[in-house]
């Protein structure tokens, strides 16, 4: 394995992975590359990126290119991509390279493992970044942290010290905690909450640091994520819950989740990894889920109308509909 992490593959060019490309960019233009196919492929190649105001040129390769693969695979897609960019990043994978996963949700990382092996497999989670894309525009103001390892950690292993090392070179902040499946729920549970309740309300952070109502609805969507993470003995708990709501006091107001930038661009969301995923787990360790069951319906409408119709116009941010009163 070699010492250092000198290249980089980037598949997803959405906020996080533009983001991300970016700030490894300044660092240094070569090492960095995205992955993308057909009009994506094109749309970057042509386009570029323009991060916080500064454009970005950054190489694309196709996935039949024959260049090397890469030191480190950093996927950045949404969850229903996540089939297609495993086979798109197949020449970009070697016996040494290494794969994080900044997606969302709590199965990428065994997803990525049964396709390439679970040794090339860290897991990872980006925190209190708050990127946005529209276009090929992406602006951030915070770039958060990226918290990462193997699932435990009672040392740090050599990949995960490599990863370390080049994040330290880039300025992107890090952590390793001792145990990353906690972590993943953590996260999990906070996204089931704050992205799924911003997209059925419209709603940026300012709704949920002022609005008893909005904070509810999101709380009690993570509670039912906590029942399920007993059955499945992972320990987080109602202070999990109590820190999330400090750290969500002293987000951007006019910050928005990932779920309500696709609903507000009328793009499919990802409610089948959040309210699908607590459901299936509600069913299977026999526990009520019935808020994530309103959820999961009510942004399965706002998906039909979008593709359907088109929103002709957009709701109150804030406003919660009678089915969601809790």
């Amino acid at each position: 394995m070699k010492p250092s992490i000198e290249t980089v593959s980037v598949i997803g060019a959405g906020a996080l992975g533009g983001a991300y490309a970016s700030i490894l960019y300044d660092m240094d233009r070569h090492c960095v590359s995205f992955v993308a196919g057909g009009d994506r492929f094109e749309r970057l190649r042509q386009e570029g990126l323009i991060v916080n105001g500064k454009p970005y040129r950054i190489p694309v390769l196709r996935p039949e290119d024959p260049a090397q693969p890469s030191d480190l695979a950093i996927i950045a897609v949404k969850h229903h991509c996540l089939r297609d960019a495993l086979r798109e990043i197949k020449n970009r994978i070697g016996q040494e390279t290494t794969v994080i996963s900044v997606m969302n949700g709590i199965e990428s990382e065994v997803e990525i493992g049964a396709a390439y092996g679970m040794e090339k497999v860290l897991y990872a989670v980006s925190v209190g970044i708050d990127a946005l894309r529209e276009g090929n525009r992406v602006n951030f103001r915070n770039r958060g942290k990226i918290i990462l390892g193997e699932a435990r950690n009672p040392h740090i292993t050599e990949r995960v010290r490599r990863v370390h090392s080049l994040f330290d070179r880039a300025g992107i902040i890090y952590e390793t905690p001792s145990d990353m499946i906690r972590i993943l729920w953590w996260k999990f549970m906070i996204n089931v909450g704050i992205n799924q309740a911003s997209a059925v309300l419209w709603a940026p952070f300012s709704v949920f640091q002022a609005s008893p109502e909005a904070r509810n609805l999101m709380v009690s969507a993570m509670r039912e994520v906590i029942m399920l993470a007993e059955k499945e003995k992972v320990p987080i708990s109602e202070e999990d819950v109590e820190n999330w709501e400090t750290v969500l006091s002293g987000m951007n107001p006019e910050g928005k989740t990932s779920m309500l930038q696709d609903v507000e661009a009328g793009r499919k969301t990802e409610v089948e990894m959040f309210a699908g995923k607590v459901i299936m787990l509600g069913k299977r360790h026999n526990v009520s889920t019935p808020v994530n069951q309103k959820l999961f319906d009510s942004i399965r409408e706002i998906e039909a109308k979008n593709i359907l119709a088109g929103m002709t116009e957009t709701p109150l941010p804030g406003t919660l509909p009678q089915n969601l009163k809790i």
